[in-house]
C-alpha cells in the first residue's frame, strides 16, 4: 500500500528495503512491504521514496516528551518506582480503530508540529532529569526504527536504559537491530485472532507471534504483554483461554501480562467501556493457565495491581495505581527473591523501589547549538 502525495520528500537515509523490477521500491521493515513510486508514503506515512532510496520523514522529530512513572507502559517488573522520559513521533503501521493516541499515531501534520530533538539531546535530558530510562512510545517505535536506535545508543553511552512500546508488527530483518538496542519492550498484544488483527488492526496475528517468540527465546530484553479488552471483541473467555494458554506455552509463566481497560475513542465510539468484572475474569483465567504475573490496568483494582510470589502468593510489591507501597524483595544487581520464601522473582529490580510515584511532568528539549 502506497499514499501519493504532491509534496517534496526529505528525511533521514531508511534501512530495509529493496528495489523491485518495475522499479518501485519496497519498504522490507514491517510486514506490509509497501512499494512506492517517488513521492510515495507508505502507510505509515513516515516512511517515504525519495529519488532512489526510502527515507524516515520524522528522524530527530518528537510529538513530545513527558516524564512518567515507568509503570505507566505498562511495566510492572522493569526497575518499579522509577521515573521514564517518554517520547514518540508521528504515524504507525497498524490502523487499529480503537486506537487511544490517535491524534500522534494517525498525524499527517508532524513536519509542521513537532519540535527537533537530536538523539543525544534526548539523552542529556533524561540524564538530566534523573530518568533511568527513556521509553519509545505513544506511537509505534519500529517505524522510526534508525531514530530509536540512535537515541538508544546516545542513551546507552550516559547509562540510561531503553524500553519500547510496541505492537511488534516488524519483519524478521528488521527487529534483530531493532530489539537489540532496547533492554525491556511492552508488546501491544492486541488479541489471539486473525479476525480482530485483520478487521480492527488492518494487520494479521502470525508476525506477532513470530516476535513475541523471537524477544523471549533469542533475546535478554525483558519482556511484558498488553492487552487491551474491548467489549464483544477480543473479550472472550475462550480467547482469553487459549491466548494465556499460548503465553504460558511459548513464553513461560513468568511473562508479565497486563489486562487493560477499553474506553470508547477515535472508530469505536460506539463500544461500552470494559466492565472491571471481565478484567478481573481475564485475570482469573490467566492465574489458572499458571501464569504468575497477571495485572489489571486503567480501573481501580488493588488485587490487580500487585505483585505476588507464585510461591507462597505473598504480596511482594504493593500498588494502588502507579503509587508504590509495599516493598517485600530481596533484590541484587537486578534479580530478585521474595523476602517470605526465597523464590525468585522475575524481571529486572534494584535493591530499594524508586519513589516518583503517579507524576506526570512534561519536559522540553534544549538543543546545544554549535557556531
Amino acid at each position: 500500500m502506497a499514499i501519493s502525495i504532491d509534496t517534496d520528500i526529505t528525511g533521514a537515509p531508511g534501512r530495509y528495503w529493496h528495489r523491485l523490477e518495475d522499479g518501485r521500491l519496497q519498504c522490507d521493515l514491517c510486514p506490509r512491504y509497501c512499494k512506492l513510486r517517488d513521492q510515495q508514503r507508505g502507510l505509515c506515512f513516515v516512511r517515504a521514496r525519495a529519488g532512489d532510496e526510502i527515507v524516515l520523514t520524522s528522524y530527530g522529530r518528537s510529538s513530545g516528551f513527558c516524564i512518567d512513572p515507568i509503570e505507566k507502559k505498562p511495566l510492572n517488573h522493569f526497575l518499579p518506582g522509577t521515573p521514564v522520559l517518554s517520547f514518540g513521533t508521528a504515524g504507525c503501521n497498524l490502523a487499529c480503530k480503537f486506537c487511544q493516541n490517535w491524534d500522534i499515531s494517525k498525524s499527517r501534520e508532524f513536519d509542521s508540529m513537532q519540535a527537533e530533538a537530536s538523539p543525544d539531546g534526548i539523552a542529556r535530558t533524561a540524564e538530566e532529569s534523573g530518568c533511568r530510562s527513556v521509553a519509545y512510545t505513544y506511537n509505534d517505535p519500529v517505524i522510526f526504527l534508525e531514530y530509536a536506535v540512535d537515541v538508544a545508543a546516545a542513551c546507552r553511552a550516559r547509562g540510561i536504559k531503553n524500553v519500547a512500546v510496541t505492537a511488534g508488527y516488524v519483519t524478521a530483518a528488521a527487529r534483530e537491530e531493532f530489539f537489540a538496542s532496547m533492554d525491556a519492550v511492552n508488546v501491544d498484544f492486541k488479541a489471539f485472532t486473525e479476525r480482530f488483527y485483520w478487521k480492527i488492526c488492518g494487520g494479521h496475528l502470525e508476525p506477532v507471534l513470530d516476535t513475541l517468540i523471537y524477544l523471549r527465546n533469542e533475546t535478554d530484553v525483558w519482556l511484558e504483554l498488553t492487552t487491551l479488552l474491548i467489549p464483544g471483541e477480543n473479550d472472550a473467555g475462550s480467547e482469553i483461554d487459549a491466548m494465556t494458554r499460548w503465553i504460558a506455552e511459548h513464553l513461560g509463566p513468568d511473562v508479565p501480562l497486563h489486562f487493560t481497560a477499553f474506553h470508547p475513542d477515535w472508530k469505536m465510539r460506539d463500544k461500552p467501556p470494559t466492565p472491571k468484572r471481565t478484567l478481573t475474569n481475564a485475570r482469573r483465567i490467566a492465574l489458572a493457565n499458571g501464569l504468575h504475573y497477571v495485572y489489571t490496568g486503567n480501573i481501580y483494582d488493588p488485587e490487580g495491581s500487585c505483585t505476588y510470589c507464585p510461591n507462597c502468593d505473598n504480596v511482594l510489591i504493593g500498588r494502588i495505581g502507579y503509587e508504590l507501597g509495599e516493598w517485600n524483595l530481596m533484590a541484587d544487581d537486578g534479580e530478585a527473591k521474595c523476602r517470605f520464601c526465597g523464590e525468585p522473582v522475575a524481571g529486572f529490580f534494584e535493591d530499594s523501589p524508586g519513589h516518583w510515584g503517579s507524576r506526570r511532568q512534561p519536559v522540553s528539549i534544549t538543543e546545544t547549538r554549535t557556531a
